[in-house]
């Protein structure tokens, strides 16, 4: 076996590091572990300069940038990673694309890696599969189950939907809640101020990717009724992503680009997590949702969708699930009932989260028991 110098190093595949929920996990991980110990590399499918790429170089992580294997076929991909992982020494790689992580897995295998763990983070796909997208699906988990050593996800859906089993280690989606815990008094006034907003502003905010499965249209719909009821109601949109621009024009049609503001992405995430009323997530399909995690930390309310796992309820009393095929009127009520909600004290929101296995800080030597790295103290960075 090869002998491996500190800091050890940890191989992650991941279509992109732009400011998703498992970006950020990883990035939650990465920050708060020992890196003279423990040092993360990443392979990546964007050939674009990502959120959270400076971060990564600057903590002295490497990028590989490969195309994807839709891109280049199954021989070439793996040829790639390979390359990557013969003489780099790496102790464990961890693939986070879901049902294409058997192989990244197999490439390590190959490659003589001890540990190879595949990481599901979502529970469902949004198009209708036929009998050939399911029988490639079978093909894809019998290479996980053949190259893997360790099987996680973030939550018992995740586990279901990519590995077709519960038995899987559950890898709690952590957070530094202290980052979260607001500090500044006049927080709240300063975003409003910011965005040229009163201070009866009633806000509603979202944070995600623009994309089919995050379900802005829906924020839209939900507001151009409230707006009609009460026009202090205004919706604060971060992320960027391919449909943003669609859901700025369905803004304009609507007549409602006045009571929306669509931020781009933001490195400010608590700061503006604690400006909001309630916390929207309307999702059709989540494997976790880390920024429930998040919003519940800043002891905001949340209204989230019934495909969004319960496992993100921190038990603060904050969170309403509603169905997506539920009228409007409901959605719009459970919003407005949520304004109401009193925010929980700083010790029990930090209790709870922590007494469920949240708290970053109790569940790193979780991440690094599954690389096979024992006995490495952890310090915040």
């Amino acid at each position: 076996m090869v002998k491996v110098n500190l800091p050890k190093r940890v191989l992650h595949i991941v279509s992109s590091m732009g400011r998703g929920g498992a970006e950020t996990l990883i990035m939650n991980i990465y920050r708060n572990i020992d890196r003279k110990e423990v040092q993360f590399d990443f392979i990546t499918h964007s050939y674009d300069i990502e959120d959270y790429d400076q971060e990564i170089k600057e903590m002295g992580g490497k990028i590989y940038n490969i195309p994807s294997l839709g891109t280049i076929g199954p021989f070439h991909y793996m040829k790639k990673l390979m390359a990557i992982m013969s003489d780099s020494g790496y102790v464990a790689i961890h693939a986070h694309t879901d049902y294409q992580s058997g192989i990244p897995a197999l490439a390590a295998k190959m490659c003589g890696i001890e540990n190879r763990i595949c990481h599901s983070h979502s529970n469902n796909w949004l198009k209708q599969h036929g009998f050939k997208d399911k029988l490639m699906l079978k093909g894809l988990q019998a290479i996980i189950k053949y190259s893997a050593t360790k099987l996680c996800s973030c939550s018992e859906e995740a586990a279901n939907f990519i590995f077709g089993t519960s038995k899987v280690s559950i890898l709690k989606n952590g957070i530094d809640i202290n980052d979260y815990i607001e500090t500044e008094p006049n927080n709240r006034k300063s975003v409003l101020k910011e965005l040229h907003l009163s201070e009866d502003t009633k806000v509603i905010g979202h944070v995600g990717r623009f994309s089919e499965s995050k379900n802005q249209l829906f924020i839209i719909k939900v507001l151009k009724k409230l707006v009609e009821e009460d026009s202090r109601f205004v919706a604060i949109l971060v992320g960027e992503g391919p449909l943003r621009e669609k859901m700025e024009v369905e803004a304009e049609q609507l007549g409602l680009l006045g009571h929306i503001r669509f931020l781009g992405v933001r490195t400010d995430i608590p700061r503006l997590m604690n400006a909001f009323d309630v916390f929207l997530f309307p999702s059709l399909f989540e494997g976790f949702g880390i920024v429930m995690l998040e919003a519940q930390s800043s002891g905001t309310p949340c209204v989230a969708a019934t495909s969004v796992p319960k496992s993100t309820d921190m038990g603060l009393g904050l969170v309403k699930y509603l169905h997506l095929n539920e009228h409007i009127d409901l959605w719009c009520e459970g919003i407005k009932t949520s304004l109401l909600i009193d925010k929980p004290n700083t010790h029990f929101i930090i209790n709870n989260i922590s007494q469920l296995g949240f708290n970053i800080q109790s569940n790193l030597n979780d991440w690094l028991r599954l690389y096979g790295i024992r006995n490495i103290e952890v310090t915040q960075s």
